[in-house]
């Protein structure tokens, strides 16, 4: 994957998880608080934990942080897996979420 390649396809990562969290917002009362700062996307939870996902582009890798831990994302050319564990992203992210605001949400790409 080229550079521009993985820019295009971790922007669409990273637009999708906005748009998540807004229409989570619309649909729940989970109120997500989400800020973008360049090639990261913040979420807060109203128990005032967090989600950071941030784009690593020498690595080509997107690593999104959660209470359950760290991960790291490489696009597979279909999907978004765990460099480690195989999982992908947005169900992970679901997961996270999910925990954190002790509601289910559900992300998708």
């Amino acid at each position: 994957m080229t550079d521009l390649e993985f820019m295009d396809r971790a922007e669409q990562l990273l637009l999708a998880v906005e748009q998540g969290c807004d229409r989570i917002n619309d649909a729940t009362d989970a109120d997500l608080d989400n800020q973008r700062s360049g090639g990261m996307v913040t979420i807060m939870f109203a128990n005032r934990s967090q989600i950071v996902i941030n784009l690593q582009r020498p690595l080509h890798e997107v690593w999104m942080a959660a209470q359950s831990g760290g991960y790291h994302y490489r696009f597979d050319g279909t999907r978004w897996v765990d460099t480690k564990g195989g999982e992908e992203f947005f169900a992970a992210l679901s997961r996270d979420a999910s925990r954190q605001a002790g509601m289910a949400l559900r992300f998708t790409a």
